[in-house]
């Protein structure tokens, strides 16, 4: 069947691409890729991915293209589900014979929840969905498909047995091709990263145990299962030639570092081919390791700090003490590698004192960098099930995370911290950390050796503060019991 992988028209800025943490809309313009359709985009002959949010497309423009398409394949997440359906039922109105799928984090949780969501969904993938996309567009009965839930012919919902998670990660096909016909590469924005970027995978799953963590607790695994080295350096080789324009690659896994030797090898490989490259990574490496990267070509490291109290880190199972982050970024300081972190407002049990110990400890790191998030507990994770068994979710829909324009709410409470303050300090600190002399000289200092990005950090500053005005806005209007408008959507 001729296949539309969609990621449809949503909020204003709404980052459907996001991964571990949470999708919403972001402080600033940010679009990670659609890496997750792009790989079974490869495997399908004839496909086509359209990515609607980055590229401006709106609802007619989204509805004439499927119209086109026997198949279509929608990447939908917690926050975007009620708008993922309608779009699916106005695809089934537009050509009712259009056979729609739903794979994705929250579907591969909750399959029968997620097909009862609409009549327009035909069927739901489970788990890693490649190959389970894969066999459907080939047309095969989906009752043979492994993975899979569906209607039968008379409306029951069925589950079909698991599909075995992928071993050999190098059977799957590179996405670069997919990349440079559907996606127009310049409209993909992430604040810390050189523009334009482009990120890939070279692996999947992740050993930690990051109770808040999603992917691995959903798709992916806690088995890193990786692809060879010398597959990476040649993709990397084939992207370098595909897309001369790209300032910065960005390795996606959740945790590019956990296997080590092999991130050291595919960075030795890197070396010749003079790419500035970056990457997710753990606070837990000696400093010969950040130095080795750095001379092989890494420019930043995107790290998850999380808390800056002991017994948070310890409740989540972070497994990195603050002495070990201390170091880690003391020796990223030394070698001239830039640092993006990330903390996390709302950890169980967070109190205004720990608020404030994050807000030292994020000074006191003085990261190039930092975003500040809200707990989100996703369907699947162990956040999710520790909020549900504790009663901390502030709502009685549990899986409402995000506010009517897109920005993320405060799904958690705890006892002597509402959520109205949880989501306060979110502006707190990012004022009590940006509005610091080192932090804007910093910034001021990119922007005066590069035209570019003196334009970029205007439009990001200008961006960032309007954020935090809507936030205020969102705050005032959930206190006065008042709705903020929702997007103009489907």
């Amino acid at each position: 069947m001729q296949t539309l992988f969609l990621s449809p028209p949503s909020f204003d800025g709404f980052d459907g691409g996001a991964g571990s943490r949470y999708q919403a809309r972001r402080e600033v313009t940010s679009y990670w890729y659609p890496t997750w359709l792009a790989q079974p985009a490869a495997l399908v002959p004839h496909s086509k991915l359209l990515d609607c949010p980055p590229h401006g497309l709106d609802i007619k423009y989204c509805l004439e293209t499927a119209r086109h398409y026997d198949h279509v394949i929608i990447h939908t997440s917690t926050p975007s589900l009620k708008n993922d359906c309608k779009v699916a039922e106005a695809i089934k109105r537009n050509r009712p014979e259009t056979k729609i799928g739903f794979v994705g984090a929250h579907a591969a949780v909750l399959p029968a929840e997620t097909l009862k969501a609409s009549p327009a969904i035909d069927w739901v993938g489970r788990k890693e969905f490649d190959y389970t996309c894969l066999e459907v567009a080939e047309g095969r009965p989906l009752e043979t498909i492994a993975g899979l839930s569906y209607r039968d012919h008379e409306g029951r919902i069925r589950h079909n047995p698991e599909r075995e998670i992928i071993a050999n990660m190098d059977a799957l096909p590179w996405v670069a091709d997919v990349y440079k016909r559907d996606l127009q590469i310049e409209k993909y924005y992430i604040g810390y990263l050189l523009h334009p970027y482009l990120s890939l995978y070279t692996g999947r799953g992740c050993p930690a145990q990051c109770t808040f963590c999603l992917w691995p607790q959903t798709i992916a695994g806690h088995k890193y299962r990786v692809r060879s080295p010398q597959n990476v350096a040649a993709e990397m080789a084939y992207l370098k030639r595909l897309f001369p324009q790209v300032r910065e690659f960005f390795f996606d896994d959740d945790t590019f570092t956990a296997n080590l030797p092999r991130a050291r090898e595919i960075a030795q490989r890197l070396r010749p081919l003079g790419l500035a490259w970056s990457c997710n990574s753990r606070a837990n490496l000696d400093a010969d390791t950040v130095r080795f990267f750095k001379d092989c070509g890494l420019r930043l490291f995107l790290v998850g700090y999380e808390s800056g109290n002991a017994q948070i880190l310890k409740n989540i199972k972070k497994g990195v003490t603050l002495e070990e982050m201390r170091r880690f970024t003391r020796a990223c300081h030394d070698a001239g590698v830039v640092i993006h972190g990330t903390f996390v407002l709302g950890l169980p049990i967070e109190t205004p004192q720990t608020i404030e110990e994050s807000i030292r400890f994020a000074q006191e790191l003085d990261m190039f960098s930092m975003q500040v998030s809200l707990a989100a507990p996703y369907p699947g994770t162990e956040l999710y099930e520790m909020a549900r068994q504790n009663g901390w979710f502030v709502k009685r829909d549990k899986t409402d995370l995000v506010e009517p324009d897109g920005f993320q709410q405060s799904a958690l409470e705890y006892p002597g911290l509402s959520k109205d303050a949880i989501f306060e300090a979110v502006d707190r600190f990012y004022r009590a950390y940006y509005l610091r002399p080192k932090p804007i000289l910093r910034i001021i200092k990119t922007m005066l050796e590069d035209k570019e990005v003196f334009v970029r950090r205007c439009r990001e500053g200008f961006e960032f503060f309007k954020s935090l005005r809507q936030r205020k806005a969102d705050l005032a209007a959930a206190r006065s019991g008042a709705s903020t408008p929702a997007p103009a959507g489907v």
